[in-house]
């Protein structure tokens, strides 16, 4: 199917919708749902994003800026994750309690405001990983659109790109909590060691990067074709990340991939 079709199916789902909630991340994946749904359905589209202890605040000013770019209504609403003790274990069922957590909180918003349906924005290449938040998205009847209309992320890349999306670019974010192996607790300090490196990391230029914690060891990701690159940086990679608290930095070989945590569960990707 061809992109302009995906899009005029995209389309049909959102106008059989009426009004919506859009879990609003920042992320190029939502924000493309709102994109559309504010196409769609005007000034009958709410944006929600949710800041948390392990949402970054400069995530939280982007989404604002860009609800206000997209001229659609936006609200922001308190996650208390860490008072989850479920969260808090980080055990691999840590991403449903998260999810739910949130989904409980934006359906209840959507029952006040009177609003049928709350979408997200989980894409078909989504499919292909270990994500038990789905599951909370089913139980919590959250729509997936990006998945109705069977787009996948590179197709809703695409699709932004041509719609003048600002971020249309931008790389893939997932929450601190998933930089954390499994079974480690997660706390404040080590969600703001993570926040912090990052944060400085992606100051050096590198189109993707992720700071993995484990304990002592700070483990670094970038794309493969950049990991020359992070060898040339290494002096100062290291600096950053011992003063952020960590005894030993290392360069992941394999390169960036997106739940890379997943591995240790060995589920087939």
């Amino acid at each position: 199917m061809r992109l302009s079709e995906k899009k005029t199916q995209l389309y049909g789902i959102l106008r059989e919708m009426d009004q919506v909630i859009v879990a609003f991340s920042a992320g190029i994946d939502s924000t493309f749902v709102l994109a559309c749904a504010k196409e769609v359905l005007g000034d009958r589209v709410l944006a929600v994003t949710a800041a948390s202890e392990t949402f970054p605040d400069r995530e939280l000013r982007e989404a604002v800026a860009l609800a206000a770019e997209l001229g659609v209504r936006h609200e922001v609403i308190e996650i208390r994750e860490m008072a989850n003790p479920n969260f808090v274990a980080n055990n691999p069922d840590r991403c449903y309690h998260c999810k739910a957590g949130l989904y409980s909180q934006l359906t209840a918003l959507a029952q006040e405001r009177e609003i049928a349906w709350v979408l997200d924005g989980a894409n078909m290449d989504d499919l292909g990983d270990y994500r038990p938040g789905r599951q909370a998205a089913k139980e919590f009847a959250i729509r997936s659109v990006l998945q109705e209309a069977d787009i996948y992320k590179e197709e809703l890349r695409e699709m932004a790109r041509e719609m003048g999306l600002s971020n249309w670019e931008k790389p893939s974010f997932a929450c601190l909590s998933s930089r954390i192996p499994y079974g480690n607790l997660i706390t404040l300090e080590k969600v703001g060691q993570l926040d912090r490196g990052e944060e400085r990391l992606r100051a050096l230029g590198f189109r993707q990067i992720r700071l993995r914690h484990h304990d002592q060891i700070a483990r670094v990701e970038v794309l493969r074709d950049e990991l020359a690159r992070a060898v040339e940086y290494a002096d100062e990679i290291t600096a950053i990340l011992k003063e952020e608290g960590f005894s030993y930095v290392t360069l992941d070989l394999q390169g960036y991939r997106s739940g890379s945590m997943n591995e240790t569960l060995g589920v087939k990707r």
